[in-house]
């Protein structure tokens, strides 16, 4: 379900395998978050890919030569739209249909209830061998609670809000959070806005985009090709950063509490240069908010007229009871192999929720190929398949990231080179070693 980039690419390698599909799309195009003309697009003007088109394409469709390093929202709409004609996928895709439940049945077999987006019309259930949850995971806004907030009387709105940098303009603006997103809305505003302030809960580390005249995540991934140790690869990062920025502390950034790729680093090349500019103003995390006025917890106030909060979002599943991907307690962390599939549930799959140091679309291609020779391997050799699930139950919470953070952000956070590698393995297993 989902006809974004992990729902397209589950679609073909599962036809390709000799699967018949239905894809469920409640929208009336492809692209899922890349398609800003989506309501739940987190997209806005300006977004370009934060990982190089060699480390994004899908490994059998690449992208066109000539197109940037890292490509604009719409080449990529475009990119999603061409791979869908080229496979021919648009025929296997319910569009401007929402799925309502999805409920085990007896035989490792799935009820699927639709309905057409909005709620209008009957209800339709269908049941099906397998079931690919692809719904995304960036569309479901994370707010934070803050005393004081509801009677502020700024305007107050979270960053899946945001698509323009004329919604800044000649405004004293607060952004709130240091995601990619934060960063990216904090630098528009840094150039629109009559004043900005950018807070931050902790320290991070911010990546510039090129290293040595070529994308970082390309740098970086030849040093994990070259199996450098991580140690290695902290001290050269730490390095480049010395001859490049020096102190970020300086800036009034606050000091990291944690070591580089111990969590992912922020990919921007220009937080850092605002801030150095003056234009962007660092403060601490927010106390509590007064009606004209927020305090900040080193006990200063400011006094922003938007407050933007680009503080995530929450994965969401409301078409299917916690308990199947092993939440038990309902707070949004599933508990899957691979980041992939529960155990108890050897015909459902998840593709896509992670959260790569590369990326995405490379990963939910191979997820999806596991998934697609699994269901192929019940039928013709019923053992191996049975063997796996064992190895599911196994290996379900297993983490494939340094992060050292308790946070929903860092919670599907995957190393791509370690996470494919272990993707390899279970695919060269599944296949008696061939």
């Amino acid at each position: 379900m989902g006809a974004g980039a992990s729902g397209l690419t589950a679609v073909k390698n599962l036809a390709e395998h000799g699967f018949g599909v239905d894809c469920y799309e409640r929208e009336t195009g492809v692209g899922g978050a890349w398609n800003w003309r989506h309501d739940r697009s987190p997209v806005y003007a300006s977004t370009h890919l934060i990982s190089s088109r060699p480390f994004t394409q899908f490994p059998d469709f690449p992208m066109p030569d000539d197109w940037p390093d890292y490509p604009h929202h719409s080449q990529l709409l475009s990119y999603f739209e061409r791979y869908a004609d080229h496979f021919d996928l648009r025929r296997h895709i319910w569009f401007g249909t929402e799925v309502v439940r999805v409920e085990p049945v007896e035989g490792d077999r799935w009820d699927v209830t639709t309905r057409s987006t909005g709620g209008y019309g009957p209800e339709r259930t269908s049941r099906y061998a397998a079931v690919v949850v692809a719904n995304g995971h960036n569309w479901s806004p994370k707010l934070p609670r803050y005393e004081g907030l509801e009677g502020f009387r700024g305007e107050v709105m979270h960053a899946s809000s945001y698509k323009d940098p004329a919604q800044l303009r000649g405004k004293r603006v607060l952004v709130v959070g240091a995601g990619n997103t934060g960063c990216d809305i904090a630098v528009e505003a840094a150039q629109q806005a009559s004043r900005c302030w950018h807070s931050t809960r902790r320290g991070y580390w911010y990546a510039p985009k090129y290293v040595l005249g070529r994308p970082a995540d390309q740098v970086n991934d030849s040093l994990l090709a070259l199996r450098v140790p991580l140690r290695v690869r902290q001290w050269l990062y730490h390095w480049t950063l010395r001859l490049t920025v020096g102190d970020l502390t300086r800036f009034g950034l606050p000091k990291p509490d944690h070591r580089v790729y111990e969590t992912h680093p922020i990919a921007n090349s220009q937080l850092v240069y605002y801030v150095g500019h003056g234009e962007i103003s660092p403060v601490p995390e927010l106390a509590r908010f007064h009606d004209r006025s927020v305090e900040l917890t080193d006990g200063r106030e400011i006094d922003p007229e938007l407050v933007i909060f680009a503080t995530g979002y929450l994965p969401r599943f409301e078409f299917l009871e916690a308990k199947v991907l092993g939440d038990d307690e309902g707070v949004g962390r599933p508990r899957l192999w691979l980041n992939e599939f529960t155990a108890g549930h050897p015909t459902l799959a998840v593709v896509g929720l992670v959260q790569p140091d590369s990326g995405v679309f490379t990963i939910s291609h191979w997820q999806s190929v596991l998934f697609a020779r699994l269901l192929r391997l019940r039928a013709t050799r019923p053992d191996r398949a049975a063997a796996f699930a064992k190895k599911v139950a196994a290996g379900v919470g297993e983490r494939y990231s340094g992060a050292v953070k308790d946070s929903t952000r860092h919670w599907f956070e995957v190393g791509h080179a370690d996470y494919l590698r272990a993707v390899q393995r279970a695919l060269d297993e599944l296949e008696g070693g061939r």
